[in-house]
């Protein structure tokens, strides 16, 4: 008998807990004293439907004591099968309506669906943030480069955050309004003068357009002086233009040395040709002499003609030489 009555009472207490499990009795007295209507057969199906009844209680709960009327258990419920977030929504509703900011439940719930933390952006829209930008490096048309940075002061649209581009791309345009704002400034100097006039051409583009946030302000935080581009760039142009003109000299050098060795080649060519055709002169005069063409006295006067022609050389050669030592 004792052993049947533990079993009893074992078998009673599972029962229990599977029934207030699935009929939060408890959590339904909690809702009722708190002002929200909520059946016991509602909490029981949120449970069949794998939906958490304490947080959708909760969240009806500080929805009702806050005064919202647009939130709902069906758009709750759905919210979170979506994989959404309810109690940041609902903290971000109740936050919108104490600051007096336009913000429905469905706007609430798709800019949560979209990934964006919509209760960071309400608080962003009630006190703004501010953002560093990475130093920006620009170049004035004196050639001097400036680095320069930029605090940005942002609030957020709550109206574009679905779909509208994050601080990265407000980053990015206000950059390169800094970069068009230094590079359009004649002289370094007026830009270090009046780095205001940064931030007065930036905001006048609307940077902010198509963003889910809308810029309040743009403070240039610090300007460094870089480089003198102007003058390496130049330094530079000199540098391939030397190199140039060494090359196109080379190449007439390479020129020249090729004419000289061809005018080289063909006067050896030449003087091989006269040599050559001095070899011939024995075999003319041979055969000259077996035609009857030439007699022994033409010869004989021929070789006194060369004779004579030696000896005159030689007597100028001392002459010549004389003349040089006297000189």
């Amino acid at each position: 008998m004792e052993i049947l009555e533990i079993f009893l009472v074992v078998v009673i207490a599972i029962l229990l807990i599977i029934f207030f499990y699935y009929v939060p009795f408890m959590l339904w007295i909690n809702a009722q004293v708190s002002g929200v209507r909520i059946s016991l057969v509602q909490l029981f199906l949120m449970r069949i439907r794998k939906v958490p009844p304490t947080k959708i209680v909760n969240c009806m709960i500080e929805a009702h004591k806050a005064g919202l009327q647009d939130v709902k258990r069906d758009g709750l419920e759905a919210h979170y099968l979506a994989g959404g977030h309810i109690e940041r929504v609902v903290h971000a509703l109740v936050s919108a309506n104490k600051a007096n900011i336009q913000l429905s439940f469905q706007m609430a719930t798709a800019i949560d669906l979209a990934g964006r933390d919509v209760f960071e952006a309400v608080q962003m829209s009630v006190n703004p943030k501010v953002i560093d930008t990475p130093p920006v490096t620009a170049v004035a048309k004196d050639g001097i480069q400036l680095i320069a940075k930029a605090r940005v002061t942002v609030r957020a649209n709550i109206r574009q955050l679905v779909g509208g581009a994050g601080e990265d791309t407000v980053l990015a345009r206000v950059g390169e309004g800094i970069v068009s704002s230094i590079g359009s400034a004649e002289s370094h100097k007026s830009v270090l003068e009046n780095p205001d006039s940064i931030s007065k051409l930036v905001l006048s583009k609307g940077l902010d357009a198509g963003t889910a946030f809308e810029i309040l302000s743009i403070d240039i935080a610090d300007i460094d002086v870089g480089k003198n581009i102007g003058a390496q760039l130049q330094m530079d142009q000199a540098d391939a233009d030397k190199n140039i003109a060494q090359a196109k000299a080379e190449e007439r050098r390479a020129m020249a040395i090729a004419s000289e060795q061809e005018m080289k080649a063909k006067a050896q060519e030449a003087r091989a040709k006269v040599i050559e055709a001095e070899a011939l002169v024995p075999q003319a005069m041979a055969d000259a002499f077996r035609n009857g063409n030439l007699g022994i006295m033409d010869y004989y006067r021929m070789q006194n003609m060369q004779a004579d022609t030696k000896m005159r050389e030689t007597i100028a050669q001392p002459v010549a030489s004389s003349k040089k030592k006297g000189e």
